[in-house]
Protein backbone atom coordinates (compact mmCIF):
# COMPACT_ATOMS: atom_id res chain seq x y z
CA UNK A 1 0.00 0.00 0.00
CA UNK A 2 1.28 3.62 -0.65
CA UNK A 3 2.90 4.96 2.54
CA UNK A 4 0.67 7.77 4.25
CA UNK A 5 1.97 10.96 3.79
CA UNK A 6 4.15 12.76 6.88
CA UNK A 7 3.54 16.52 7.71
CA UNK A 8 6.00 18.61 6.72
CA UNK A 9 6.82 22.57 6.32
CA UNK A 10 5.46 23.56 2.81
CA UNK A 11 8.60 25.55 2.31
CA UNK A 12 10.39 22.31 2.77
CA UNK A 13 12.74 23.18 0.10
CA UNK A 14 13.90 26.44 2.09
CA UNK A 15 14.24 29.70 0.62
CA UNK A 16 17.80 29.19 0.98
CA UNK A 17 17.71 25.76 -1.35
CA UNK A 18 20.24 27.03 -4.65
CA UNK A 19 18.52 27.31 -7.90
CA UNK A 20 18.58 24.73 -10.15
CA UNK A 21 16.34 25.97 -13.16
CA UNK A 22 17.21 29.01 -14.28
CA UNK A 23 14.07 29.95 -17.35
CA UNK A 24 14.80 33.58 -18.64
CA UNK A 25 12.59 35.46 -21.29
CA UNK A 26 11.50 32.51 -23.04
CA UNK A 27 9.74 32.95 -26.28
CA UNK A 28 8.63 30.37 -28.95
CA UNK A 29 7.03 31.12 -32.03
CA UNK A 30 6.20 28.19 -34.38
CA UNK A 31 5.38 28.92 -38.16
CA UNK A 32 1.84 28.31 -39.69
CA UNK A 33 0.90 27.95 -43.50
CA UNK A 34 0.71 31.57 -44.12
CA UNK A 35 3.71 34.45 -43.77
CA UNK A 36 2.93 34.87 -40.40
CA UNK A 37 4.21 33.04 -37.31
CA UNK A 38 1.96 32.02 -34.39
CA UNK A 39 3.67 33.37 -31.08
CA UNK A 40 2.77 30.38 -28.30
CA UNK A 41 5.16 31.87 -25.62
CA UNK A 42 6.23 35.50 -24.89
CA UNK A 43 8.56 36.35 -21.81
CA UNK A 44 8.52 33.54 -19.74
CA UNK A 45 10.75 33.90 -16.83
CA UNK A 46 11.42 31.82 -13.39
CA UNK A 47 13.44 30.05 -11.22
CA UNK A 48 12.83 26.66 -9.64
CA UNK A 49 15.56 25.95 -6.23
CA UNK A 50 15.97 22.63 -5.28
CA UNK A 51 13.63 20.16 -3.74
CA UNK A 52 10.76 22.70 -5.07
CA UNK A 53 7.74 21.86 -7.30
CA UNK A 54 6.15 24.32 -8.71
CA UNK A 55 2.83 23.59 -11.12
CA UNK A 56 2.16 25.62 -14.21
CA UNK A 57 -1.62 25.62 -14.78
CA UNK A 58 -3.81 27.02 -17.45
CA UNK A 59 -6.26 26.79 -20.41
CA UNK A 60 -5.61 24.26 -23.36
CA UNK A 61 -3.28 26.20 -25.15
CA UNK A 62 -1.52 28.15 -23.17
CA UNK A 63 1.66 26.87 -23.96
CA UNK A 64 2.35 25.08 -21.31
CA UNK A 65 3.59 21.21 -23.12
CA UNK A 66 5.69 23.62 -24.99
CA UNK A 67 7.42 25.22 -22.45
CA UNK A 68 8.08 21.65 -20.84
CA UNK A 69 9.36 19.89 -24.39
CA UNK A 70 11.96 23.40 -24.30
CA UNK A 71 12.70 22.70 -20.50
CA UNK A 72 13.01 18.91 -21.65
CA UNK A 73 15.84 20.47 -24.47
CA UNK A 74 13.20 18.55 -27.16
CA UNK A 75 12.81 22.25 -28.95
CA UNK A 76 14.91 25.34 -28.66
CA UNK A 77 13.39 28.59 -27.81
CA UNK A 78 13.08 31.76 -30.23
CA UNK A 79 14.85 33.32 -27.96
CA UNK A 80 15.49 33.51 -24.20
CA UNK A 81 17.50 30.67 -22.31
CA UNK A 82 17.38 27.59 -19.85
CA UNK A 83 19.96 26.79 -17.20
CA UNK A 84 20.65 24.15 -15.47
CA UNK A 85 23.14 24.80 -12.36
CA UNK A 86 24.27 28.12 -14.30
CA UNK A 87 25.15 25.97 -17.82
CA UNK A 88 22.91 26.35 -20.77
CA UNK A 89 20.50 23.92 -22.15
CA UNK A 90 20.80 22.67 -25.57
CA UNK A 91 19.25 19.71 -25.86
CA UNK A 92 17.85 16.47 -24.12
CA UNK A 93 19.57 15.53 -21.07
CA UNK A 94 19.43 12.46 -18.46
CA UNK A 95 19.80 15.39 -15.46
CA UNK A 96 16.08 16.14 -17.05
CA UNK A 97 13.46 13.31 -17.22
CA UNK A 98 9.82 13.87 -18.55
CA UNK A 99 6.81 11.85 -17.35
CA UNK A 100 3.93 12.02 -20.00
CA UNK A 101 0.32 11.72 -19.91
CA UNK A 102 0.06 8.99 -22.28
CA UNK A 103 2.77 6.28 -20.99
CA UNK A 104 5.27 5.71 -23.51
CA UNK A 105 6.58 1.90 -22.54
CA UNK A 106 8.00 -0.14 -24.61
CA UNK A 107 5.30 -2.80 -25.26
CA UNK A 108 7.60 -5.70 -26.28
CA UNK A 109 9.35 -5.67 -22.99
CA UNK A 110 8.14 -6.44 -19.50
CA UNK A 111 7.51 -3.77 -16.70
CA UNK A 112 11.41 -4.52 -15.47
CA UNK A 113 12.70 -4.28 -18.47
CA UNK A 114 10.84 -1.11 -18.94
CA UNK A 115 12.28 0.09 -15.70
CA UNK A 116 16.13 -0.91 -16.46
CA UNK A 117 16.16 0.10 -19.81
CA UNK A 118 17.47 4.14 -18.76
CA UNK A 119 20.13 1.97 -17.22
CA UNK A 120 21.40 0.35 -20.02
CA UNK A 121 25.38 1.91 -20.80
CA UNK A 122 25.66 2.93 -17.65
CA UNK A 123 28.74 1.82 -15.62
CA UNK A 124 27.02 -0.41 -13.14
CA UNK A 125 27.46 -4.18 -12.22
CA UNK A 126 24.61 -6.30 -12.63
CA UNK A 127 24.36 -7.19 -9.12
CA UNK A 128 23.38 -2.79 -8.25
CA UNK A 129 21.44 -3.05 -11.05
CA UNK A 130 18.79 -6.17 -10.26
CA UNK A 131 18.96 -4.06 -6.75
CA UNK A 132 17.94 -0.68 -8.24
CA UNK A 133 15.31 -2.09 -10.06
CA UNK A 134 14.10 -4.20 -7.31
CA UNK A 135 13.55 -1.27 -5.00
CA UNK A 136 11.86 1.04 -7.67
CA UNK A 137 9.18 -1.83 -8.15
CA UNK A 138 8.78 -1.71 -4.68
CA UNK A 139 9.02 2.44 -4.31
CA UNK A 140 5.87 2.24 -7.01
CA UNK A 141 4.22 -0.85 -5.38
CA UNK A 142 4.90 -3.09 -8.21
CA UNK A 143 6.65 -6.18 -6.73
CA UNK A 144 5.00 -8.48 -7.78
CA UNK A 145 4.40 -7.67 -11.59
CA UNK A 146 7.99 -7.15 -12.95
CA UNK A 147 7.39 -9.86 -15.36
CA UNK A 148 4.11 -8.66 -17.05
CA UNK A 149 3.61 -6.54 -20.22
CA UNK A 150 2.13 -3.44 -20.77
CA UNK A 151 -0.78 -4.72 -21.96
CA UNK A 152 -1.47 -7.10 -18.95
CA UNK A 153 -1.47 -4.02 -16.58
CA UNK A 154 -3.80 -0.53 -15.42
CA UNK A 155 -3.64 2.58 -16.51
CA UNK A 156 -2.58 3.31 -13.00
CA UNK A 157 0.14 0.57 -12.87
CA UNK A 158 1.73 1.64 -16.49
CA UNK A 159 2.06 5.36 -14.99
CA UNK A 160 3.95 3.89 -11.94
CA UNK A 161 6.18 2.00 -14.37
CA UNK A 162 6.61 5.11 -16.22
CA UNK A 163 7.32 7.00 -12.77
CA UNK A 164 10.35 4.50 -11.89
CA UNK A 165 11.59 4.28 -14.97
CA UNK A 166 12.50 8.07 -14.81
CA UNK A 167 13.59 7.84 -11.37
CA UNK A 168 15.90 5.19 -11.24
CA UNK A 169 17.96 7.50 -13.41
CA UNK A 170 18.12 9.73 -10.43
CA UNK A 171 17.22 13.39 -12.85
CA UNK A 172 17.68 16.36 -11.03
CA UNK A 173 14.83 17.95 -12.56
CA UNK A 174 11.65 15.57 -13.03
CA UNK A 175 8.89 17.51 -15.51
CA UNK A 176 5.33 15.78 -15.78
CA UNK A 177 2.79 17.10 -18.42
CA UNK A 178 -0.15 16.15 -16.64
CA UNK A 179 0.79 12.43 -16.06
CA UNK A 180 -2.69 11.41 -14.10
CA UNK A 181 -4.95 13.44 -16.74
CA UNK A 182 -5.89 10.27 -18.16
CA UNK A 183 -6.78 8.04 -15.30
CA UNK A 184 -9.76 7.58 -13.28
CA UNK A 185 -10.50 9.66 -10.58
CA UNK A 186 -9.60 7.21 -7.35
CA UNK A 187 -6.28 6.30 -9.34
CA UNK A 188 -5.29 9.80 -9.99
CA UNK A 189 -5.61 10.65 -5.96
CA UNK A 190 -3.55 7.39 -5.65
CA UNK A 191 -0.75 8.47 -8.07
CA UNK A 192 -1.08 12.46 -6.82
CA UNK A 193 -0.43 10.67 -3.33
CA UNK A 194 2.42 8.31 -4.67
CA UNK A 195 4.46 11.27 -6.59
CA UNK A 196 4.34 13.17 -3.23
CA UNK A 197 5.77 10.43 -0.93
CA UNK A 198 8.66 10.01 -3.80
CA UNK A 199 8.94 13.61 -4.26
CA UNK A 200 9.87 14.10 -0.02
CA UNK A 201 11.81 10.89 -0.33
CA UNK A 202 14.09 12.15 -3.53
CA UNK A 203 13.66 16.04 -2.86
CA UNK A 204 13.64 16.37 -6.87
CA UNK A 205 12.67 19.55 -8.35
CA UNK A 206 9.16 18.90 -10.18
CA UNK A 207 8.16 21.18 -12.92
CA UNK A 208 4.22 19.78 -13.21
CA UNK A 209 1.72 20.50 -16.13
CA UNK A 210 -1.77 20.22 -15.41
CA UNK A 211 -4.96 22.19 -16.53
CA UNK A 212 -6.51 20.86 -13.19
CA UNK A 213 -6.67 23.93 -10.30
CA UNK A 214 -7.06 21.50 -7.78
CA UNK A 215 -4.65 19.17 -8.83
CA UNK A 216 -1.85 22.26 -8.64
CA UNK A 217 -3.16 23.35 -5.24
CA UNK A 218 -2.68 19.93 -3.67
CA UNK A 219 0.28 19.51 -5.16
CA UNK A 220 2.43 22.43 -5.83
CA UNK A 221 4.84 24.89 -3.17
CA UNK A 222 3.87 27.67 -6.15
CA UNK A 223 1.41 27.39 -9.12
CA UNK A 224 2.50 29.80 -12.03
CA UNK A 225 -0.22 30.65 -14.02
CA UNK A 226 -0.65 30.40 -17.68
CA UNK A 227 -2.57 32.92 -19.65
CA UNK A 228 -3.16 32.22 -23.46
CA UNK A 229 -2.27 34.20 -27.14
CA UNK A 230 0.35 34.05 -26.40
CA UNK A 231 1.70 31.73 -23.20
CA UNK A 232 2.92 34.01 -20.15
CA UNK A 233 2.80 34.43 -16.52
CA UNK A 234 0.44 36.34 -15.40
CA UNK A 235 0.63 35.89 -11.90
CA UNK A 236 2.91 33.41 -9.52
CA UNK A 237 1.01 32.48 -6.40
CA UNK A 238 2.80 30.86 -3.14
CA UNK A 239 0.96 27.35 -1.95
CA UNK A 240 1.29 28.23 1.81
CA UNK A 241 -0.60 25.10 3.21
CA UNK A 242 0.60 22.63 5.12
CA UNK A 243 1.02 18.86 4.10
CA UNK A 244 -0.83 16.69 3.48
CA UNK A 245 -3.16 18.70 2.38
CA UNK A 246 -6.89 18.16 2.53
CA UNK A 247 -9.56 19.04 0.00
CA UNK A 248 -11.96 19.98 2.51
CA UNK A 249 -9.91 22.20 4.75
CA UNK A 250 -11.08 26.00 4.40
CA UNK A 251 -7.12 26.85 3.20
CA UNK A 252 -7.56 24.70 0.28
CA UNK A 253 -11.06 25.47 -0.99
CA UNK A 254 -9.80 29.15 -0.43
CA UNK A 255 -7.10 28.72 -2.75
CA UNK A 256 -8.33 27.18 -5.24
CA UNK A 257 -11.55 29.39 -5.38
CA UNK A 258 -9.38 32.15 -5.85
CA UNK A 259 -7.06 30.76 -8.59
CA UNK A 260 -10.61 29.70 -10.29
CA UNK A 261 -11.52 33.28 -10.51
CA UNK A 262 -8.06 34.33 -11.63
CA UNK A 263 -8.50 32.04 -14.49
CA UNK A 264 -12.05 33.63 -15.27
CA UNK A 265 -10.82 36.32 -15.53
CA UNK A 266 -7.53 36.28 -17.91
Amino acid sequence: MITRLQVVDPQHFAAAAPVVLEIDRLTKRFATGGSDAVSVLKDVSFTARRGEMICVLGRSGCGKTTLLNILAGFIPPCSGCVRLNGRPVNGPGPERCVVFQEDSLFPWLTVRENIAFGLKGRPIDRAKKQYEIDRFLSLVDLADYGDYLPREISGGMKQRVSLARVLILQPEVLLMDEPFAALDAQTREEMQNLLLTLWQRFAHTVIFVTHDVGEAVLMGDRVLLFGKTPGRIREEIAIGLARPREKDADGYIAHCRSITAKIKAI
